[in-house]
């Protein structure tokens, strides 16, 4: 039922039979959903027997005509004057479908935009949602793991930025607040402040302030006569044992909410059809085997009906040999874009990584678009995951970092690939939809989004037993783990590790915890040997200590840029995670489990420049733990943010990610974030305290990720467009140095690389940037030089390689490096700046005009400069006598130009 108030908002309230919606909100609050359809028919049959006792009860009551206009959830209508007070009306509205579709859609035609539902949920607001185009609001005003004066509060809050009146005076003055105003402060020769002074208080409001921060202060001291003082109590009446309880709450109250601020998840919503519009040339990338006829037919089908010329490409070999890929790429002429089916073939990391490479290294254009299969789950209907596939994700992810330029996304394609499927996918790779992780799905695309996941009491708490076992566990982070699992209940843990006892402060972190009476083992097992973990279950079980839950927490770190990666140093940043995951989970399947947990990371969630194995690794994790739970097992994949003092992150690079936006959690916190994960039974997490202001605005700076969307604390406006040599950015530097003199170039390269460099390091001014300084020094690392790399790429046009920083390992000869690709010769500044103009200008003309005279005379300039000077260029087509290059030969720069201006009419 719906109620109109006003001309552009709506009040909605009601019971809806919409099951994808009432699932995808169940889902979302980590409730197990079995779906049972009911027809329409058996519901009125289960219905009828109350219906009858219903009317009689209606026909009892006095009726008086509706105040407002009211939308009928029978009709999807403005129900009529006499409709809402018939008792038959609803005695209708229980036993006949609840159109609230139409309801909703209805009410949007009719000019309303803002929806706001009055409920114990916000069930309503998402079905809503779904039935609403992009720019409709809609509003809860309860939520289930919120206080009803927060989400009334959020709600009105919410309703006064959407452009509706809230009569704020009545709210605050039902709330005992002081309207007034209060001064802003102004700095007006300050340019840098790095905290807010507390405001001066007065008055009554002053003064409870003040009372409140005494009290709670005297609680956490424990103190028991500055809190008698405080109350009018005396210090030995019976607040001492009421203290140490009131301590405790406090402390755990406010770290609950500390940990829920970290948590996140991933779901996935549904994207509004565009049709599919491709243009240019597309080389579509088929392994040898393993991709059936009928899916490349009906890829290249829709591509080519889509408006795409497409040329195939099939690999003669397997996908991981590199050269191979390189060989077959060898002269494919201009490309528009890539589509990879390598994937489809069932291949892993191992062969998109050296694709991948093979396609940056031979410059080939277009952006580069992956396409897997089963690789990701958007809701219940979809089939166990492939972590195989999930592994590529990971991957892409990196890849996109890395060369925004280059990487178009990822598309994972349903299981029936049929006509409407590849009209799908042609729209995800032309780029319409602004995404690049998409999914194809018989009900349409959907789109990855990182969303807040719930916080608040989570209904249960999970206790460990017996014996746990924790991969990678005699480190920092081991000992942690190791620690929460015994105050969680395990009776026995065993701490692996390859190096068991002799592993680096192994053996005094098994003294310190035997010291607190626990039962401790340390074991030497390579987790990545599956007959040493079979050796270890075995051993336990055998011993009457079978495993009764796993921490998987092993792994390698990886500080190398994709183009670098070879597949050795691939396999050994899989091996520990990957091969001991699946290890684990093959041997102990079918044993009575408390939990499975593996520890994953961030980087497979959004990438890390410079992890491209790492996130791959991660993300087969990921994807494990989903398959793990579609088969009914439990399983929860914790991606982490860095821990202080423990984890891959230390030091230097401790200090990059802080500075960056993700500083490091305090490991009893997030050993707490791990114990409310299993307490919500998260599937898939991600824990990480993350800055999102400073974060996002350099995860974005070069390519824009609707990813981070539905943030609110990552938007950070539309990031520029990487430009290339002859527009934007460039174009102006370009400009800029043609008109300057030699010093001049110098100083304008110098402070471009001190400025950039001092954005990617978060210093608020190139004065930290010492010119002569080593990059290293200034505390630069894989990751950090991929951003500056990226950065200084779409501020000058040139081509960089990700190893810039190393190669040239100062500001001052990084400048002069950009100096060489930008500037070649001085004396022939001048002309290079005429030849922009002219490639400026055939840029403009119109592509389908008649250019067949200025084609001429391109290539006849072109003859006869090359044969005056040696060149890379192809041989032209024509050539012109030797008289004509000797000529050119002698001439001086007044005489070219003359030229240019007779051949093309540019001056």
């Amino acid at each position: 039922m719906a109620a109109v108030n006003g001309p552009r908002s709506v009040v909605v309230s009601g019971l809806v039979e919409q099951l994808d919606v009432v699932e995808r909100a169940a889902v979302e609050r980590g409730w197990r959903v079995r779906r049972l359809a009911v027809s329409h028919a058996f519901h009125s049959r289960l219905m009828e027997p109350m219906l009858a006792g219903f009317g009689a009860v209606l026909a009892g009551l006095e009726w008086r005509p509706a105040v407002l206009p009211v939308v009928s959830n029978v009709t999807g209508r403005v129900a009529g004057p006499g409709e809402l007070t018939d008792p038959g009306y609803w005695v209708r509205h229980v036993r006949e479908a609840v159109r609230f579709a139409d309801t909703v859609g209805f009410l949007h035609g009719q000019g309303v935009e803002t929806f706001l539902e009055v409920g114990p949920d916000a069930v309503l607001t998402a079905m809503a949602a779904e039935s609403l185009p992009a720019g409709a609001h809609t509003i809860p005003t309860l939520r289930r793991d919120q206080s009803e004066v927060d989400g009334l509060l959020a709600a009105l809050a919410r309703l006064h930025v959407t452009g509706t009146s809230v009569d704020w005076p009545a709210w605050f003055a039902a709330n005992g607040a002081r309207p007034g105003l209060v001064d802003l402060p102004t700095y007006a020769f300050q340019h840098q402040r790095y905290w807010l002074d507390e405001p001066a208080l007065t008055g009554p409001a002053s003064s409870a302030v003040e009372s409140d921060g005494r009290f709670w202060a005297a609680v956490e001291r424990q103190d028991l006569t500055g809190l008698g003082e405080e109350v009018a109590l005396d210090a030995d009446q019976p607040l001492r044992a009421l203290l140490p309880a009131l301590a405790e709450w406090r402390r755990t109250t406010r770290e609950q909410s500390t940990v829920d601020s970290w948590r996140y998840k991933v779901v996935w919503r549904p994207l509004p059809e565009t049709g599919p519009a491709l243009s240019g040339t597309w080389l579509v990338l088929v392994p040898y085997t393993g991709v059936d006829d009928a899916v490349r037919d009906t890829v290249t089908a829709a591509l080519t009906a889509a408006g795409a010329q497409v040329r195939p490409v099939v690999l003669n070999g397997s996908a991981a040999d590199r050269d191979l890929v390189a060989k077959a790429l060898q002269g494919p002429g201009p490309v528009d874009g890539v589509l990879s089916l390598v994937s489809l073939a069932g291949g892993g990391v191992a062969e998109a990584l050296p694709t991948v490479q093979a396609l940056i290294t031979a410059g080939v254009g277009g952006r580069v678009w992956w396409l897997t299969r089963g690789a990701v789950s958007v809701g219940t209907s979809d089939g166990p995951v492939d972590p195989t596939g999930t592994q590529v994700w990971g991957f892409g992810r990196v890849a996109a970092l890395e060369e925004p330029a280059r990487w178009g996304g990822l598309v994972d394609l349903p299981t029936t690939m049929d006509d409407r499927a590849a009209r799908l996918l042609c729209a995800a790779i032309s780029g319409a939809t602004g995404e690049d992780q998409l999914a194809v799905r018989a009900a349409g695309l959907f789109a990855r989004r990182l969303v807040r996941a719930a916080s608040g009491p989570a209904g249960r708490v999970t206790r460990l037993t017996g014996t746990v076992l924790v991969t990678g566990g005699t480190g920092a982070l081991g000992a942690r783990v190791a620690e929460w699992a015994l105050r969680s209940g395990a009776e026995h843990v065993v701490l692996t590790s390859r190096r068991g006892e002799e592993a680096p402060g192994a053996a005094d972190l098994a003294r310190r915890l035997r010291e607190s009476g626990a039962r401790i083992t340390v074991a030497a097992c390579d987790v990545a040997d599956r007959q040493a973990v079979a050796t270890l279950l075995t051993g336990l079980a055998e011993r009457g200590d079978p495993v009764r839950a796993v921490v998987h927490a092993a792994g390698a770190a990886q500080q190398t840029p994709l183009a670098e990666i070879g597949p050795d140093e691939l396999a050994d940043v899989l091996r520990a995670k990957v091969d001991g995951a699946v290890h684990l989970d093959d041997l102990l399947d079918g044993h009575p489990l408390d939990a499975f947990v593996v520890f994953s990371s961030i980087a497979g969630v959004w990438g890390s420049a410079g992890q491209a194995g790492y996130a791959a690794a991660n993300a087969f994790l990921d994807g494990l733990v989903a398959r793990r739970r579609a088969s009914g097992l439990p399983g929860t994949a914790v991606a982490w943010g860095p821990w202080a003092g423990a984890g891959m992150a230390h030091g230097t690079a401790q200090e990059q990610l802080t500075r960056r936006g993700l500083p490091a959690m305090a490991p009893d916190r997030a050993v707490a974030a791990l114990q409310r994960a299993l307490d919500h039974d998260d599937p898939a997490v991600v824990v990480a305290d993350v800055h999102w202001e400073r974060f996002a605005a350099s995860f974005v700076a070069l390519r824009p990720s609707p990813l981070l969307a539905e943030i609110p604390e990552a938007r950070t406006g539309e990031p520029e467009t990487p430009a290339d040599a002859t527009t934007g950015a460039a174009a102006a530097l370009r400009d800029r140095l043609t008109a300057a003199t030699a010093a001049e170039r110098d100083r304008i390269l110098l402070d471009l690389v001190r400025g950039t460099a001092a954005t990617v390091l978060g210093h608020p001014t190139p004065a930290a940037i010492k010119p002569g300084r080593g990059f290293l020094d200034l505390g630069f690392d894989s990751l950090t030089a991929v951003e500056l790399r990226n950065r200084l790429t779409a501020e000058t046009g040139l081509t960089l390689p990700t190893t810039l920083v190393f190669d040239h390992p100062s500001p001052a000869a990084l400048a002069e490096h950009l100096r060489a690709g930008l500037v070649a010769d001085d004396s022939a500044t001048p002309l290079i700046a005429e030849i922009d103009r002219l490639d400026r200008g055939l840029r403009a003309l119109p592509p389908d005009g008649d250019h067949t005279e200025i084609t001429r005379r391109l290539e006849d300039l072109l003859a006869r400069w090359s044969g005056r000077r040696p060149t890379t260029i192809p041989a032209p087509r024509r050539a012109e006598p030797a008289a004509a290059d000797e000529e050119l030969a002698s001439v001086s720069q007044e005489e070219l130009f003359d030229i240019i201006q007779r051949e093309f009419g540019k001056s």
